[in-house]
């Protein structure tokens, strides 16, 4: 069976489950769309990696990437491999060279892990054709709005930018070490886009 490669289009909040995200996924050589019902904390996680900020202490996904190191193992890619009943399955598949494993895991947990290695995602074409949504021009327009949502995805609570903008760049430092040490990475990720802005 052929697999189509997929790339993370964005996250943004559930509109049907209250603590929810969707992840969407989307071909890479196509117009359809997957998405996905993740929780909070895989949100989290991979909002983490997208935007690259480095926790304080490891997180869960990263003390696999640790734990698969200190083996030699090195995940391949990630594959959306099943969906049943409503609810998608996945695989890590991982190598060490001379022999591959796959593991059964959640979909959400599977990308946070490969974003980890910069893994490809791939799917099979049974399951866009069931779940997938087709692009019109209108939901074009629905997915510029979702990538864009990466970032605000994960803020929750903390200074909003406009409050941001009237902290000097040593304050802003300042903070943005505070929020990392008590692993507030949604604040910590408005500090740093607001530094960035600045560069």
């Amino acid at each position: 069976m052929d697999k189509i490669k997929l790339e993370i289009l964005g996250l943004s909040s559930s509109q049907s489950q209250s603590g929810s995200f969707a992840l969407v996924l989307g071909e890479t050589e196509g117009s359809r769309r997957l998405p996905i019902i993740i929780g909070m904390f895989e949100a989290q996680a991979i909002a983490i990696e997208i935007e690259k900020i480095i926790p304080n202490r490891p997180m869960t996904h990263d003390l696999f990437k640790s734990f698969a190191q200190s083996f030699d193992y090195k995940v391949e890619e990630i594959v959306i491999s099943d969906l049943k009943e409503g609810v998608f399955f996945a695989k890590i598949v991982c190598s060490n060279g001379t022999k591959e494993v796959e593991i059964d895991a959640r979909p959400s947990d599977a990308i946070a892990i490969g974003l980890r290695f910069d893994s490809p995602i791939y799917t099979y074409e049974s399951i866009l054709a069931e779940a997938g949504i087709v692009l019109t021009d209108e939901s074009e327009d629905d997915i510029a709005e979702i990538k864009s949502e990466i970032k605000s995805s994960t803020k929750k609570s903390g200074a909003k930018s406009d409050d941001l903008k009237n902290f000097s760049v040593d304050k802003l430092n300042e903070l943005l070490n505070d929020a990392i040490e008590k692993e507030d990475y949604e604040k910590a990720a408005k500090i740093r886009d607001e530094l960035s802005r600045r560069n």
